[in-house]
This record gives structure tokens, sequence and C-alpha cells, in this order.
């Protein structure tokens, strides 16, 4: 299931501990496809904590707890990881990350929390959602076979890498345009994870945020910014995001462009891919200004130049996806929507 539609089935599990309708979750993918950042949004979306409790780093007698002598009897004292409604709050995300990872005397210690909400006599909070993530078994990962009787205690959704759900995210989250422009050109390289040949660098959702940071601090020292690319991504996609990166100067004037003067589109595909990205995000930055309009107005009047209508159209949609149905109210738009009727698509 694509991040976008799995983002809405966590959302609609959270909030249905207020209903008493939850289902425990678990989200099954290799590494580096976002499934904690997924939980994380979730949380941040509605300002509650996450506590995350990393079984593959446990004990079983971690989860139940430490015995002491009580008169003529035993009492276990409550691990202070575990959800407290007083100390966490009355809402939150228990999320059991790698729990693939965990081996089967832990996992086994897990059961009656998972399902019953319950072990011992502690009791998960009854507005906290509990998730869960893991590696598959043919990801390379250290992990275990999950137990039936575990497995039947969760719903299952394998995450898929999305180009347009990652596009959506990192414009949201500043990723640099050059590289939303490099995947919108080689959108294959967004996840490209062979573990056959368990390989330490490689393309993956996570990685190319970490190709972002490496964009920032390294991008003006030449003689380190390959290196750094490739300790990201891995050798041949740091190799082509470089080259890719490098030949940008010759991208049209964008300045320019908003200030509505006739620059024309650039002939290369990578550089038509560059623009694209470099506009939408001058898009985003003016969401809030006065002029607006006025802005996305020329953005959309340069869409229409595209000989490829089709790459006008993916402006305009990841435009639309960034700022919202107010786009829709731009002057231009209307006349645009109408020579490309026969490829435009909007939608999540």
């Amino acid at each position: 299931m694509r991040p976008a539609q799995l983002l809405k089935v966590l959302e609609r599990e959270f909030t249905s501990t207020r209903e008493g309708h939850h289902t425990p979750v678990m989200l099954w993918g290799p590494p580096g496809v976002g499934k904690s950042q997924m939980v994380s949004q979730i949380a941040l979306r509605h300002g509650v904590p996450v506590i995350d409790v990393r079984l593959s780093q446990m004990e079983p007698s971690d989860l139940r707890g430490i015995p002491f002598r009580v008169e003529n009897h035993v009492e276990w004292a409550i691990p202070a990881m575990l959800p407290d409604a007083e100390r966490h709050g009355s809402e939150g995300i228990l999320f059991l990350d790698e729990i693939t990872s965990a081996p089967p005397s832990v996992s086994a210690a897990a059961y009656q929390l998972i399902l019953d909400r319950k072990l011992g006599e502690y009791e998960v909070p009854e507005h906290w959602a509990i998730f869960a993530a893991g590696n598959r078994q043919g990801d390379r990962g250290v992990t275990y076979q999950m137990p039936a009787p575990l497995a039947n205690r969760f719903s299952h959704y394998e995450v898929d890498t999305h180009l347009d759900d990652w596009v959506a995210w990192a414009y949201a989250n500043g990723i640099d345009e050059r590289l939303i422009a490099f995947l919108r050109f080689r959108p294959e390289l967004l996840f490209d994870f062979d573990p056959a040949h368990n390989p330490v660098a490689f393309p993956s959702p996570r990685s190319w945020e970490f190709a972002h940071r490496a964009l920032q601090k390294f991008g003006d020292t030449a003689d380190l910014l390959l290196g750094t690319l490739q300790g990201c991504v891995g050798p041949a996609a740091g190799i082509e995001c470089k080259a890719f990166v490098d030949n940008l100067d010759q991208l049209p004037d964008i300045d320019a462009i908003l200030r509505g003067e006739e620059v024309g589109v650039p002939k290369e595909i990578d550089l038509q891919y560059a623009v694209a990205a470099s506009l939408v995000g001058r898009a985003i930055r003016s969401k809030d200004a006065a002029d607006r309009m006025t802005t996305w107005g020329r953005i959309i009047d340069y869409a229409g130049r595209f000989r490829q209508r089709e790459m006008g159209v993916m402006l305009i949609s990841d435009m639309h996806r960034a700022v919202g149905n107010e786009v829709f109210q731009v002057p231009q738009f209307a006349t645009w929507a109408k020579d490309v009727a026969d490829v435009m698509l909007f939608g999540d």
C-alpha cells in the first residue's frame, strides 16, 4: 500500500482508540521506506507522544518488570518505558519498532500487551494506539519469522514506495529541489535495494534525506560532494545525482519566469524537471504572500509552454498538492486546464 493511503489507515486507527475500535497495526517493508516516519507524522499531527519500544534490545523480564516482595506475596514493578496516562498523557502511540528482530522469547512476552493491552497488572491507557514495524525476512536484516500467535494480533500492511507521495513529503519538509528534480528524472532511483548484494549505502527515501543534508553541508565543496552523496545513496546513484546537480548551471532564469518575462523551456529533459521543481518550490514559498496569485499565474503560464504537456501537468499537479485547492482560483488555471484536459489528472 502506498504511503499516502497508509497514513490515512494509521490516522483512522489512532482516532479509533476514542471509540473502542482500535486494532494494532503492523507495517512491513524493507529498510529506509519511511515506516517509522509515518508513525511520527501521525503523532505530530495530533500533538501526542510516541513511546518507541525496541523489543530487539530487550529480555522478556524487561517487559514484565522486576518482582519485589510485599509482605507474603510478590508484586511487579511496571517498567517506566510503558505508557502511563499521568506521566505521558491520556493519548499517544506505543510503537514497537523492529519487532521482527526480537527473539521469540521476547515477542512471546508481548502477546498479551498487544492483544489484551495488558501485561500482568499493567494496562495500556485507553486512548493509546499500538503500532509496530519490521523488516521482511528477505530484506537481509536481523529478523525472525513472526510467530503465528503474534501475527494474529495485528492487522498487516506492506509499505510500498511511491514517487508522488515522496515528492509531496519532500516539498512539505524543505528537501532540496535539486533532489526532487533528479528523482522525477530518475524515478527508479527513489528506492533501489537488492538484498542479494547486501549493499551498505543504497537509494531509499531515508537515504535521499541524508543526501539532502549532504548537499547543504558540502554543496560548496566540489572535491567532497561526490563522495558524500555516494556515502548516502551508493556509488552509482551518487555519481548520477552529482552529474545532474552540476548540469543545473544551464537552468533558465527562474526570477525572470516569475516576473512574467518570455523565458524559453530548455530542450534537455533533466533541465525541464529541474525548472519544474524550482517553480513548485517558489510557489510554496509564496503561499502566504499577497501577490501569490500573480506568481502562481506566471508559473501556470510557463507550464503551458512545455512541448510535452505531461511535464506541465506534473508541474501543476505537484504545485496543487503543495499549496492546495486555491490554485484552482488563479485566472490562468481554467485556460491551461482546458488545453491539457486529455492528459490532466488531479487527486491524492
